[in-house]
């Protein structure tokens, strides 16, 4: 298992996970965790990398002009997303994550802790360490959750792919790269001219 995704503490895991959002809210810790089916992942070990933030940076200001007087919203991370099973409920929910950039159009998910509920759109930009998070264990949650696209974005390759929930499986885009548009569907009218995009990115 990567070095980042260590658990905090070495024990069996309940059907249901064994940390809740509830126990989660108790923790005093400097580092980014996150809650996976109960599962605690740790962050990359220090900051993300310079391109990682100009790329996450650069997609919420596209984001944020694009959904200017529209109903969406757009975070950055860090920003707690709760993906419930049964019951809103803090002691019953065992998935939080922190999306490098997500998209919510149902307000009523929105509450001062961040947000309940599925979002429209979650971009996720790997990092070194961080792949089989993104890849494996984020790719199954998001899709059980009904996140309607969930994009991946590799800096160093500069490359994007997304995957588009159909009929509750993903079906996953070709890659993309520079010379491409890339297009949302959950967000219409939404694309990024991925030539121009990296472009700006150092």
């Amino acid at each position: 298992m990567e070095s980042d995704e260590k658990d905090l503490v070495q024990e069996p895991f309940t059907e249901y996970g064994r940390y809740s959002y509830a126990d989660y809210l108790t923790w005093e810790i400097d580092e980014m965790v996150e809650l996976i089916k109960g599962k605690v992942f740790r962050s990359a070990a220090g900051a993300p990398r310079k391109k990682h933030q100009e790329i996450v940076l650069q997609l919420g200001s596209l984001l944020l002009k694009f959904l200017e007087k529209k109903t969406c919203k757009v975070f950055i991370a860090p920003f707690d997303v709760r993906l419930p099973v049964k019951s809103n409920k803090n002691e019953d929910i065992f998935t939080v994550v922190q999306p490098d950039v997500c998209v919510v159009c149902d307000r009523s998910k929105l509450d001062e802790a961040g947000c309940v509920g599925a979002p429209d759109l979650i971009i996720e930009v790997l990092s070194k360490g961080n792949n089989k998070k993104e890849l494996q264990n984020k790719y199954e949650v998001y899709e059980e959750s009904g996140i309607q696209e969930y994009w991946i974005i590799a800096p160093y390759t500069e490359t994007l792919m997304i995957n588009k929930l159909i009929n509750g499986k993903y079906i996953s885009s070709r890659l993309f790269t520079r010379g491409d548009i890339v297009k949302s569907e959950c967000i219409a009218g939404f694309e990024v001219n991925l030539e121009d995009f990296f472009e700006k990115i150092d």
